[in-house]
Formats: structure tokens, sequence, C-alpha cells
């Protein structure tokens, strides 16, 4: 015959079951009365009561089969959940080990009050019940710990990848920031130096003027170029300052490349002409209407062509509008001019910055307004040069730009 008498602590585990509402209740007043649980006093029941009762019926199964072994997973899957619903609620680990320590205190009441109710519980199951016990909630603390410092390590080593991230941005932007503050320097100190060549200028002409007034008219044809090429001076700085500082959202329309292929030619060939430069153009047939901005890349070929006019002395420029595979077309302007030495060849974009010295009139914006403009048009700038011999400049634009997001 089978023998179905319920052993000792199998009936303990079943009083726990039984009495788990009123043995909750009574963690939870110890809870709340422990001065040393802050974080305890802000959580519902519910909140506070999470993953309790699964831990609690783990360790009464244990209790019944007298093998925490066969349960072991089952509670440390348990355990590391209590531990992050702890570490998210805002618990100290210290917080978290004296709650579990109550409960135990609670369990080792209620088995007492069994024992004293059951003359076949005897003092070896009493003991065997509360090893059975104290092994449970000694593997629960460690493996919530183990959760909670796990996430902390997991946290600590998040902001201090963000703050490095962040520290690093901020050198970045402390050098870029010395960087402009140099480059305004630089503007200052070239703007300076031209004014006052201009008005060196301009005080030789009055005084040749006044002390030969027979030359007046070579006075006056000095003073008028160098009031022209004040006005160059003053019309570029204005217009690279509205390139640097237009925030205004890109605008965007249909661009017909023929009409302002055709345009650029008919406002530049005579002044190209008028040097003694040949001019030869082009236009790919293939090219219809782009979606880019009309204006900057208007801006972009009037200050390379007006760059190529002024560095080439003989010979002749081009000027072309092309296809450049599938989704791109170019903008190509070359010339016979100086050109320009290798070691100047990675600061020919920078401001202020001229290819061929004092004796070429300019401000030497031009090209960082290429550069500018290129970079809110997305134009892939290719750039070629040999001394002597001339330069230049292809720039690949998409056929459709889009909007930056």
């Amino acid at each position: 015959m089978t023998d179905t008498r319920v052993s000792p602590l199998h009936q303990f585990a079943d009083f726990v079951r039984a009495e788990r509402t009123r043995f909750t209740e009574q963690w939870m007043a110890a809870v709340f009365a422990d001065d040393n649980l802050v974080e305890a006093d802000k959580l519902t029941y519910q909140q506070l009561a999470d993953h309790l009762p699964e831990i609690l019926e783990g360790l009464c199964v244990a209790i019944a089969l007298e093998d925490l072994e066969r349960v072991e997973p089952a509670i440390e899957r348990d355990a590391r959940k209590h531990g992050m619903v702890r570490w998210r609620q805002g618990y100290r680990i210290e917080e978290l080990v004296r709650e579990l320590d109550l409960f135990e205190l609670v369990l080792a009441d209620a088995l007492e009050e069994f024992a004293a109710r059951e003359p076949a519980f005897t003092r070896r199951h009493e003991s065997r019940a509360r090893r059975l016990i104290a092994e449970t909630f000694s593997m629960v603390a460690h493996t919530s710990i183990k959760e909670v410092v796990s996430e902390r390590d997991r946290k600590i080593d998040e902001y201090t990848g963000r703050l490095e991230r962040a520290n690093h941005e901020l050198t970045l932007k402390q050098r870029l920031v010395g960087d402009l503050h140099e480059s305004r320097m630089q503007i200052t100190r070239s703007v300076v130096h031209d004014l006052r060549n201009f008005l060196n200028a301009f005080s030789i002409a009055l005084q040749l003027i006044s002390r030969a007034p027979a030359k007046a008219d070579m006075a006056l044809t000095l003073a008028n170029r160098q009031a022209g090429d004040m006005k160059q001076l003053v019309d570029q700085m204005i217009e690279y300052s509205v390139v640097l500082g237009d925030s205004t959202p890109l605008a965007l329309e249909q661009v017909p490349l023929h009409s302002l292929y055709d345009e650029l030619v008919t406002s530049w060939q005579p002044s190209i002409e008028s040097k003694g430069l040949r001019l030869r153009t082009s236009c790919d047939l293939a090219l219809k209407s782009v979606t880019s901005n009309r204006l900057k890349l208007k801006q972009i070929a009037v200050n390379l062509l007006s760059n190529a006019t002024k560095y080439t002395k003989s010979g002749e420029i081009e000027f072309d509008f092309a296809m450049a595979g599938t989704d791109h077309w170019s903008m190509r302007v070359s010339d016979t001019g100086v050109g320009i030495a290798p070691a100047d060849a990675e600061r020919v974009f920078d401001e202020f910055e001229r290819a061929a010295g004092e004796d070429v009139a300019g401000t030497g914006l031009g090209l960082a307004i290429v550069k500018e403009l290129c970079r809110v048009l997305n134009g892939h700038i290719d750039f070629r040069s040999r001394e002597g011999v001339g330069t230049t400049f292809e720039i690949r634009f998409p056929l459709v730009l889009t909007e930056p997001q």
C-alpha cells in the first residue's frame, strides 16, 4: 500500500501558502516601520510586493521537496527580476538587503508559530526548514545584489561613454571656436591691410592733384581704380557674411540649367574677351532641369569665373555644364592662368588666400564662398592645378538635391 501521508515540511509549506497574505502584510508593516527603508515609503502596495510572491512560492516548493537545488533556477530568475525592479525604483543595496532580511524574520516567526501548533513538527523538521529558508534568502539576496551591481556598472559605463563623447565634442567645439577666432582675426587684419592700401592710394592721388594739377587726370584714374577695388572688397565681404550667416531653410526649386548657362556666358563673355582671353563653352544637351537652388549655383559659377579671369593673363577659359553619371551633373571652369603651387593647394579654399600674391586684385574670399555654397548644395569639388600651366575646378552636384533632415 502506498503511503499518502504528507510530510511535516510539506505541511509547513502549505501553511505558508495559505497564510501568504497575512505574512506579506506583516512584512510590509515591518518595512514601513523601518526608518532606514526610505525608498519603500514611495511605493504602492503592488510596487512593493513585486516578485516576492514568486520568490515565496519558490521557497515553499523547496521546503515541500526538501531540496533547494531543484527550484534554484526559478528562484534565481525571480531574484534577478526583483533586483532589477528595486534598482529602477531607486533602492540602495543596503535597502534591498534589509527588506529581504525583514521577510526572512517574518517567515522565522511563521515557522515558530507552525511548530508550536503541530506536535509532529519536530526540532529536526524545524531546523531543516530554517536552513532552507536561510539558504533561499541568502541566494535571493546574492542574486539580487549581483543584478543591481551589474545594472549600476552598465549605467556607469553608459554615463562614462556619454561623458567621454561630450568631452570630445567640447574639445572639438573649443578648437572650432579657437579656429573661428583666429579666422575672424585674419579677416580683420586682411581687411584693415587692404583698406589701408586703398586709403594710401587715395592719399597719393590727392597729393598728386594738389602738387601737379596737370596730372589730375592720371590721379583721378588712380583714385577711381582704387574706389573700384574697395567696392569689390566690400561687396565680397558682404556676400561672404551673407553666405555664412544664412540660417534660413534651403529653398529648393526646378533650375533650367540651359537657361542659367546662357545667362552666365552672356554676362561674362565681354569681360573675359576684354582681357584678350578666349572663352570656350559647352553645355550637355542631355541636361534639363535639376532640383537645386538657382541663386547659389549662380554664385558658385560667378566666383569661379571671376577667379579664372583674375588669374589668367593670356590663353583661354573653359566653362561647361555636363552630365556626370546617372544621378549627377558637373560644372567645370578651367583656365590657363598662373596655377597654384602644390604647397598652397591645401589652403586654397581658406579665407583671404590668394594664389598670386599682392599683384592681383581681390579679397581671397571667392573660393571660400564656393566651398561653403558647395557644402549647402551637396557639391563635391575636384580641384587640379599646375603652377604656370593653369587650374581646373570641377564640381559634381546631384540632379535632385533633397532637403536636409
